[in-house]
Formats: structure tokens, sequence, C-alpha cells
């Protein structure tokens, strides 16, 4: 590293650690030492057990269900502005609370935006997140933002699954332009998915919009949740003469009964990153890591380099 820049150090939240230390094996450098103190009412105290005076500090957290990671990364913000870091990069594999982008009622709340205003008011100088379910949400903070993009890493293991008769597909009308932006990249068509939701998390009705028939399809979409979506449209292309289906996607959050559904459908492969850690059993689940991908922005954003060559997509 250049001897000129300040030393920087990484630091992992409760849940994100396995996601830190491969960053920390990539980057060549010791994960840094950090203490939280659990309280008996459930509160909790952030501690760093080295000194940050003048370092660049890197936080890794996703955001991720329940709040307290949201919140010990709140914590270790403050606790490192507190500590004179000289600058302070949250890395969030996950940003949770993204689908809450925008009003689309009235009387609700713009989560997103809220997150946003709770990092930057605890003292974080810079994001860096991968896959955000809305681009958009960059332009709620008011410092720089890397977005990332699990391409990347999809991209290669799918030209590695050598798949003739090919077809993109978007589960819904909403992740159109990222399933886009594959289509046009293997050169293949572009599926869509029309939805019809009873309430959150429930699909009432499903329709296929172009052929699949003979086709190898591999849905894409940012996030599954409880995969209920994804099971219907795997299985609705199965009925419509689809060769095989596979589906890929940014975050595994597999709510209960996710993983069940994936196993009984009609899918042949779920493949999604590490970006959220999964403990749940899935015989049909490939996990692709994007440690390498956080490390290499990491050591990038250090040394004042360009971030764009890894945008595959």
């Amino acid at each position: 590293m250049n001897s000129q820049l300040p030393p920087f150090k990484v630091f992992s939240g409760t849940k994100s650690r396995y996601m830190a230390e491969e960053i920390c094996k990539d980057l060549g450098v010791p994960l840094g030492q950090m203490n939280i103190q659990h309280f008996a009412d459930g509160e909790f105290e952030v501690s760093f057990e080295e000194s940050i005076r003048g370092c660049e500090v890197y936080l890794v957290q996703s955001t991720f269900p329940n709040t307290d990671n949201l919140m010990e990364l709140l914590l270790m913000i403050d606790a490192a502005k507190r500590a004179s870091a000289h600058s302070i990069v949250a890395v969030i594999p996950y940003f949770g609370w993204a689908r809450q982008d925008r009003k689309d009622k009235p009387r609700v709340s713009i989560a997103a935006k809220l997150v946003a205003d709770l990092l930057s008011a605890a003292g974080v100088t810079r994001v860096i997140t991968m896959d955000l379910h809305a681009d958009q949400i960059q332009g709620f903070f008011n410092v720089p933002v890397d977005h990332l993009y699990a391409s990347s890493v999809f991209v290669p293991y799918i030209e590695s699954l050598k798949l003739k008769d090919l077809v993109i597909a978007s589960p819904d009308v909403g992740g159109a332009k990222r399933a886009n932006s594959y289509a046009k990249y293997f050169n293949v068509p572009l599926i869509l998915c029309h939805k019809q939701r009873a309430k959150a998390n429930v699909v009432e009705k499903m329709t296929v919009i172009g052929d699949v028939k003979d086709k190898n399809v591999i849905i894409i979409d940012d996030m599954v949740d409880t995969a209920g979506t994804m099971t219907k449209a795997a299985d609705l292309m199965m009925e419509n003469g689809a060769k095989s289906v596979r589906a890929l996607c940014s975050h595994a959050i597999m709510s209960d009964p996710a993983s069940e559904r994936v196993d009984k459908c009609a899918l042949t492969e779920l493949m999604f990153t590490n970006s959220i850690p999964f403990t749940k059993d899935c015989k049909k689940a490939t996990i692709l890591s994007v440690a390498h991908l956080f490390a290499d922005t990491i050591r990038r954003v250090h040394n004042n380099e360009s971030i764009s060559s890894q945008y595959i997509i």
C-alpha cells in the first residue's frame, strides 16, 4: 500500500464476521479487534480494542433483519468517529430496508432514506454496498456510494454452465431492467413475468410474457425472501415447456418456508451470494462468494483507484 496514505483497518459486526474474515484474507491483513458487550436487557455496547486514530476504518456489516445488525453498525460508526478515525467506510454487502424506497401508498415511511440518514448522522464518510433494490437509493446519501454488482461473480458462473437455448427472465416487471442487462450481455431473449399480489409476500396470479418452450431459463432477481414469486415463476415456465429453470439472486433472505419451497419446486438450481449468512438446508442452493469483489474495492478505494473495471454488467 502507498505509505503516504493513512493506514487502514477492517472491522466486523457480529453477523458479518464470516465475510470480513474472507475479505481480510484476500487483502492479507488481520481482522481488527472489536468487542461487543451485551447487557441483560438486550442493550449492547461496541468498543474498538485497538487504536484507530488517524486510520481509514472499514466496517463490514450487512443490515438484514433483525434490527440489531443495523444498530450494531451505527454504534460501530459512532465509536470510530469518537476514536478519531481519519475516515469511516461502511461496507454493507446487503443494504436492508431497501424495499421501502418510496411512498407506494399514503401514510407510510421511506425506510431506505431513513437508514441512509441514520448512517450519515452517525458519521459515515463513504458507503460500499452491492445490488441495491433500487439504484436511486444511492441518491439518499450525501456521501460517496460505491454501488457494486454481483454480475461480476454470476456471469462467469453462468458461462461455466454452457447452457444452449438460453433465455433470461425477470420474475416481475420491476426487475426487467436488471434482467435485460443480462439478456443484452448474453445476447439472448428476455422473458417477463407479470404478477398480481394479494398482499406482501403472497402472489395471487402470474402470467409469463414470452416464449420459453424448449429453452433453458435463468430467472434474475436482486433478492429472494419467501421464494413465493421465484418458485411460482419456475413452475409456470416448466408448464409452458421450458427445458430447465434456474434462478439467480444477489441476496438470499430465505425466510421460512423458502428453502422448502425451493426444494419442492421445478427449479434446477438457485444461485445466490454470501452477502447474508445462509445456514438453512436447501439442496438446490449454490452459494457464490463476493468477498473478493469487496476486498478488491476496498483496496482500490484506499489507493484512490477507479473501480469501474469491476462492472461487467
